[in-house]
């Protein structure tokens, strides 16, 4: 158990909070599609169908975390040299000497390859899109060394939950799961920003690149405002496309409240307050959205515009 504590914390398990309720939004959108393209109800969901479709979504969830834990040690694996010299990351698993730098490596090999494993179980399209996905979330890790646009390629590599979880019920795209990850992108893309303001000093010293260390923090914080407010956009036109009903609109009252919030208690000269915009305001924005889309998708009496 102390080995299995040690892997979560090098991973940060409980951001999973941030991807997975999309991953979840995406899934049932696949169900509701797949079962009830006529909106005939969700009473006729019984028997083998749910069982089969719990298969399924165990597999989507184990996908969500042997992707993210590949990630993120692979991120901790390279950055371990950056990690020992900056004193607020020098407490991490590797350059603490609590993970060595090996086992970091094959912990993300070995979660590679039961990623790949979980997606043969699911579809043909998933598993030949694997090796795609593993190198979009894994080349994040290298971009912080030549662009500031390395945000978005965070935000990418999130995005692919919503419209990765679809198509593991449907074998197909359609433009409402995509309109969710475009929302995924921008939403992420701007707390991360948020989150790199406490190392803006250390990056421009190691020749990093992050958007507060090319922008400065100020003009950084405009930059995150505006891809939140493009963020927001993306989940109110996949409202409106997709003939969402009320319960869809509460979440989104939260999801946006949270975005404005973690603006009103960050600012340039005074970044005592990241964490909370970081983890709590955004694992609020991205569970109660999730719950309440989720009511939608079971309460709603018409038929989705989902293709």
């Amino acid at each position: 158990m102390s080995s299995v504590k040690k892997y979560l914390s090098l991973v940060k398990f409980s951001h999973t909070i941030f991807a997975m309720p999309f991953a979840i939004i995406g899934f049932f959108l696949g169900v509701y599609r797949y079962e009830f393209p006529g909106s005939t109800g969700w009473h006729t969901f019984v028997g083998s169908a749910i069982l089969n479709y719990f298969k399924l979504f165990m597999l989507v969830v184990l996908c969500m975390i042997f992707a993210r834990s590949a990630a993120m040690a692979f991120n901790r694996f390279l950055d371990r040299n950056f990690d020992a010299k900056n004193p607020r990351t020098a407490i991490r698993e590797i350059p603490a000497g609590i993970i060595s730098k090996e086992s970091a490596l094959r912990f993300v090999i070995i979660n590679c390859l039961l990623f790949i494993a979980a997606t043969y179980f699911i579809n043909r399209i998933c598993f030949l899109l694997a090796p795609v996905a593993l190198f979009v979330i894994l080349f994040y890790s290298y971009t912080k060394r030549f662009t500031p646009l390395c945000h978005l390629v965070l935000g990418i590599g999130l995005s692919l939950a919503p419209i990765g979880a679809y198509l593991a019920v449907t074998g197909a795209f359609a433009f409402l799961p995509i309109l969710f990850s475009f929302a995924v992108i921008f939403w992420v893309s701007g707390f991360d920003i948020i989150y790199a303001l406490q190392d803006v000093e250390f990056d421009q010293s190691q020749k990093l690149y992050s958007m507060p260390a090319w922008l400065g923090k100020a003009k950084a914080l405009k930059v995150s405002e505006i891809l939140h407010v493009v963020s927001a956009s993306c989940v109110v036109f996949a409202g409106v496309y997709g003939h969402f009903g009320w319960w869809y609109w509460i979440g989104i009252a939260v999801f946006t409240g949270m975005l404005i919030y973690q603006h009103s208690i960050v600012k340039a000269n005074d970044l005592s307050k990241v964490n909370i915009a970081f983890m709590t305001a955004n694992g609020i924005a991205s569970v109660v959205f999730s719950v309440f889309v989720l009511l939608d998708i079971f309460l709603h009496n018409h038929p989705y515009n989902i293709f």
